[in-house]
């Protein structure tokens, strides 16, 4: 997928820490014409991402600064790579590297981290039908870096906003229910975009089994659904084209089962919303 300009985002975190003033404890207690050369490790077992971003904090601190990616995002850190693997190295001013080191980090150990997590869900439902997806639930500013992550992860993408596929919830459905409203909506939004998909949450079997009869119905949602219950409403989508999502409740203890049910996607927004950062650091060489 394609990342957006993440230059603002940088440029927003170093002004968060320097405050106008600057490094204040590099400035007075790291001379001038100090030359450092660090590598950034991985103290547990990961998978990158952020990484190219990482790097280009350092350049943004000091253009002189020399980086060398040795693991770019989407590459994997073993337990015996771990405090080992160079994943990047800078060398220059260590000024400069101070100044840049802690922002550099976070974003590396935040997106590493979502992309860690997807990781384990998709070694958890290895071998079923089932693909591990994301969904909205991200950090303001940062989704297509996060959603970046959870392709490095060996995730997919769902829809990247409110624009790019029609997902009818609880809340439309409360508000206009009726089928014969819906089809009519599709059919005037395929008319508009013929080519964004249409997407429908059921909460219940008799949901799925109404939402089935609707053309260009493109996926179902499953929320919150037993297993019992998703299974049966893979019976029910056998002989069509519509794909079902399960959602709700889903956690790597009991991903594999909601898996093996034959649907085919499984949504988490713990992959974005609840990941926790990856403990990454910068040891000097």
């Amino acid at each position: 997928m394609s990342i957006q300009n993440w230059q603002p985002l940088i440029d927003a975190a170093l002004s968060e820490d320097l405050g106008g003033v600057g490094d204040l404890t590099s400035h007075y207690f790291i001379p001038a014409e100090s030359i450092s050369h660090v590598r950034m490790v991985a103290r547990e077992a990961c998978a990158l991402s952020g990484i190219e971003l990482a790097a280009d904090v350092f350049t943004t601190v000091d253009p002189t600064l020399e980086v060398k990616i040795s693991l770019g995002s989407g590459q994997r850190v073993g337990d015996a790579d771990i405090n080992k693997a160079a994943i990047l190295e800078v060398r220059g001013n260590t000024r400069s590297i101070l100044t840049a080191e802690r922002t550099a980090l976070n974003f590396a150990q935040r997106l590493t981290g979502v992309a860690t997590l997807t990781a384990a869900f998709v070694s958890e439902v290895e071998g079923t039908n089932a693909s591990i997806l994301d969904t909205r639930k991200t950090t303001p500013g940062w989704r297509l870096l996060e959603k970046a992550a959870v392709v490095h992860g060996g995730g997919q993408n769902h829809r990247k906003g409110l624009y790019d596929r029609v997902m009818i919830k609880d809340n439309h459905l409360a508000a206009e229910d009726t089928l014969t409203a819906m089809q009519e909506g599709i059919d005037t939004l395929h008319k508009e975009h013929p080519e964004v998909e249409v997407e429908i949450e059921a909460d219940t079997l008799a949901q799925v089994r109404s939402f089935l009869t609707l053309k260009g119905v493109d996926y179902i949602l499953l929320d919150n659904m037993t297993n019992g219950e998703r299974r049966e409403a893979v019976a029910m989508a056998k002989d069509t084209n519509v794909k079902l999502e399960a959602s709700g409740g889903i956690v790597l203890e009991n991903a594999r089962v909601a898996a093996e049910t034959g649907v085919d996607f499984i949504s988490i927004g713990a992959l974005t919303h609840s990941s926790r950062s990856i403990d990454l650091a910068l040891d000097a060489i």
